[in-house]
């Protein structure tokens, strides 16, 4: 929990306004951020929830496939094959 500090300003009695130091406002400002940042990763996997995966591994053998691939491409552009 964050504690805040805030000067609470009345008109007619009744509270109005708070005013916040500003580091409060800051802290206060990431924690709405991290929220925000948190509801989108779980609507995120709840949406990829059923899609398909691969496995670490997986992706390494793909992706060092493609760099092999990418890297002969460009020994050959080189040499003028």
């Amino acid at each position: 929990m964050i504690a805040v500090h805030p000067n609470i300003l009345e008109k007619d009695g009744v509270k109005e306004f708070a005013i916040l130091p500003y580091k409060d406002f800051l802290k206060i400002k990431e924690e709405l951020e991290d929220y925000e940042d948190l509801k989108l990763l779980r609507q995120a996997k709840i949406e990829e929830a059923n899609s398909p995966t691969v496995s670490f591994d997986e992706a390494k053998t793909i992706l060092n496939k493609n760099w092999a691939n990418k890297s002969n491409l460009a020994d050959r552009k080189k040499r003028g094959d």
